[in-house]
């Protein structure tokens, strides 16, 4: 199993979500984040006024999938997140050692 965190534009938020379901992604979690990469944050202009944003707001998405699963998920984010410009965002995939689903006591596979 594979748990796959992608960090993305909030307005691709809906595009990432209707990818994963086409795939079969049953469940995801969801976070309101803030953050930086390369880019360092932005210079914005408000009242006439010039101050940096040092960390922007990204959305932070989680699903466990299967071992199956992982490259068709990583592939269909990339692409439901991309825009080609600097601030996309980033996916990191990790092992998965356990999962559980309380309700029912079902582990690993058959919990995702």
């Amino acid at each position: 199993m594979k748990f796959i965190m992608a960090i993305i534009k909030p307005f691709k938020l809906d595009d990432v979500r209707e990818a994963l379901t086409g795939l079969g992604v049953e469940g995801m979690t969801v976070t309101e984040v803030k953050g930086y990469g390369r880019q360092k944050g932005q210079t914005e202009i408000y009242r006439g006024a010039e101050y940096e944003i040092h960390f922007l707001p990204k959305v932070k998405v989680e699903v466990a999938v299967s071992d199956e699963q992982a490259e068709r998920t990583v592939e269909a984010i990339s692409a439901a997140a991309g825009t080609g410009k600097i601030g996309d965002g980033k996916v990191f995939v990790v092992d998965l050692e356990k999962a559980m689903r309380i309700r029912t006591g079902e582990t690993d596979d058959q919990a995702l």
